[in-house]
């Protein structure tokens, strides 16, 4: 069976990185020497494993995806990026016929699922890619289908903690929003308390200084309006490991589906989970 040809975009950044580990050590996919980078890394090459990775900083990436493209063929991109970046990473992979898996968050998500819905490749767009915080989305999603209203009376509360280089609200508490909403509990990506002082992380939190440069803790806590009755949602993650296994998957789903023929489909990671 010959290998997925895969591209980590992002390198050098920490997420990218261990992903890009767990590449290499998968027999399924082939991880080409290649990252798009942004344009203040001053590094030309970056090492992973023992494979040495050309970096392609903005202002070269068009003549270098052209030699890409010509030494491999099927290939997958994989971005971890900045949330800035994302529309346009997107277009540019998709006016390339350049299958990806979006796992950076933030740009505007519309115009993200508008731009591959009118291309003529599939993207799996996902702005949490652990399978077990998507299984919990996934149940949230269901009661919300399910028991509509099911805490009205209630407010709620939105707390999400991220290392301070993280330069969005998660986009996990974001899509957390719209299942409370549909629960019956009043709530905006306003009201999503962001916390990335790593004092208070530590003091406050409890955060393991250890893992205060990556780590994602989010709480929901909902109250009924006498204060009588509390319920609590909590998922804890330390470090960045939890993450690789889900790309692996989408990656994996995504070659999939485009050896099916799907062209201009978004998929999700609970697409990823259901096959």
């Amino acid at each position: 069976m010959s290998r997925i040809n895969v591209m980590i975009n992002g390198l050098p950044g920490n997420v990218a990185t261990i992903i890009a580990r767990h590449f290499v050590s998968d027999q399924r996919f082939a991880l080409i020497p290649y990252s798009l980078t942004g344009p203040e890394i001053e590094a030309d090459k970056y090492l992973i494993e023992d494979m040495n990775l050309v970096l392609v900083r903005p202002d070269k990436r068009h003549a270098a995806m052209d030699d890409i493209l010509t030494l491999y063929t099927h290939l997958i991109c994989i971005d971890f990026t900045h949330p800035t970046v994302v529309n346009d990473n997107a277009r540019f992979y998709c006016e390339r016929s350049i299958p990806f898996v979006m796992g950076t968050t933030g740009g505007d998500r519309e115009a993200l699922a508008a731009t591959v819905e009118s291309s003529d490749i599939a993207a799996v767009i996902a702005p949490n890619m652990a399978k077990q915080i998507v299984g919990f989305q996934a149940m949230m999603d269901w009661a919300a289908d399910t028991f509509p209203g099911l805490f009205d009376g209630y407010t709620i509360r939105i707390r999400e903690s991220h290392q301070k280089g993280k330069a969005d609200t998660s986009g996990t508490a974001k899509a957390m929003v719209g299942y409370f909403n549909r629960l019956g509990l009043k709530c905006s990506i306003d009201d999503i308390k962001q916390e990335r002082d790593p004092e208070i992380q530590v003091n406050e939190w409890g955060i393991p200084e250890t893992y205060l440069a990556g780590h994602a803790w989010h709480t929901y806590t909902m109250r009924s309006n006498d204060q009588t009755v509390q319920f609590q949602f909590t998922h804890n993650v330390n470090g960045r490991e939890i993450y690789a296994s889900g790309t692996l998957d989408a990656v994996a789903f995504l070659h999939q589906q485009v050896q099916k023929g799907a062209k201009g489909r978004v998929f999700s990671m609970m697409d990823v989970l259901r096959n």
